[in-house]
């Protein structure tokens, strides 16, 4: 089969529209549908304006606030929590064909030799008995302490024994309160017809593998296999080369010129079909967006090359700790290091960069000091200053 050619900017459009970035961020907000077209949403505890899950949701429907999600899991139930690349929330219907997934993360684990250690089943067993009794419990419930020096990474071993339970699917995240998660046996947080569910493992190898693709549209079998992180090498090319009469060849353009070979869902073309041009709205993404988070397919169809500081030592970084890139229309026009304080209800941009043949135009400047004012708004602050120069 001849592939099918998708020039660069049709393939930047296609890319923002499967990650639900193509429209104007407005309208009805319907939480489940959206984290059910992302696959997953990214956990992390960094909330410099806004923690990466609430700001990921925001830059989809800026209807979104923070509270939302953990009513969603706390209360619906809607979502559950465990490890695709890094922590997420994934919708609860997905339960069923993350079975696999429990059983990798909990072998992979309780072979890490800092992990293994402290996986004697009498403290197994005695973490499952306290929060059987007691119920939900978070790691402040607990006193054991770290043994030894303390290290980058090091934890007590009653953290270590929840982070394996939870890992192994035995415990579930119940609720949290602010970033603080609360831990509760699977069996009273899963709904018991999904929880019970069995699943053959091919089956679910096959259904990470296409559902991967549905959220890629377009994808090299590297990319299927990132997208979850819940698959192998080996078993991506056994599904591809067992798929094979059902996907679409493609060869992508990048935005340096040259072409990349891939593997496209069945719809590829209806797809492109119904394809439009995205938004010109100027929008900050959060540094861990699902549309930038593969920094190499990031630099290939974009041509914008982005690197997340906060591990870097300082004195070493090209940016900044924490810094937003700036999407206008199909193109990655900046990046703002900007950081909220909101017991002083304040947003201050520390640092603005414009990438090279970007125009400081008075347009867009105005685009950028509207998004700050609803970027401050997820935050709760009203008042926006500036410490760097404007243009």
């Amino acid at each position: 089969m001849t592939a099918l050619r998708i020039p660069n900017r049709t393939a930047r459009w296609l890319w923002l529209a499967t990650n639900g970035l193509g429209q104007t961020p407005t309208g009805p907000l319907e939480l489940s549908a959206m984290i059910h077209d992302l696959g997953f949403v990214q956990l992390d505890a960094i909330q410099v304006v806004s923690r990466a899950h609430h700001h990921i949701l925001w830059s989809r429907n800026q209807n979104y606030r923070e509270p939302m999600l953990n009513r969603h899991m706390a209360q619906d139930r809607g979502v559950f929590e465990h490890f695709t690349h890094d922590a997420s929330v994934l919708p609860m219907n997905f339960l069923p064909m993350w079975q696999r997934q429990f059983r990798r993360m909990r072998d992979k684990v309780s072979q890490a030799s800092w992990y293994g250690k402290h996986l004697s089943s009498d403290h197994l067993d005695m973490i499952r008995r306290r929060i059987a009794d007691e119920g939900p419990l978070s790691t402040h419930d607990f006193d054991t302490k770290i043994e030894g020096a303390r290290e980058m990474w090091k934890r007590p071993p009653h953290k270590i024994g929840l982070d394996y339970l939870w890992y192994a699917g035995e415990l579930a995240t119940c609720h949290r309160d602010g970033f603080t998660k609360y831990y509760d046996l699977a069996e009273r947080v899963f709904p018991e017809d999904l929880r019970c569910q069995e699943i053959p493992d091919q089956e679910q190898i096959d259904w990470l593998c296409q559902s991967a693709l549905d959220r890629l549209s377009v994808g090299t079998q590297g990319e299927i296999r990132k997208f979850w992180e819940a698959t192998d090498v080996a078993e991506v090319a056994d599904w591809a080369d067992r798929s094979a009469s059902e996907l679409v060849p493609v060869e992508v353009e990048a935005a340096d010129g040259g072409w990349t070979k891939a593997l496209a869902a069945p719809d590829i073309e209806s797809r492109l079909v119904g394809l439009t041009g995205p938004t010109s709205r100027l929008r900050i993404l959060n540094p861990f967006d699902p549309a930038i988070r593969d920094r190499v397919r990031l630099k290939r169809l974009f041509g914008f090359e982005y690197t997340v500081e906060m591990f870097v030592p300082a004195a070493k970084r090209v940016w900044g700790y924490y810094v937003y890139p700036l999407l206008e229309g199909d193109r990655f026009v900046g990046r703002v290091e900007v950081k909220a304080d909101r017991k002083t209800g304040t947003l201050t941009v520390l640092n603005l960069w414009w990438e090279d043949g970007v125009k400081r135009t008075d347009d867009r400047l105005k685009k950028l000091d509207s998004e700050l004012e609803r970027f401050a708004r997820l935050a709760g602050v009203s008042t926006i200053t500036w410490t760097c120069s404007r243009t």
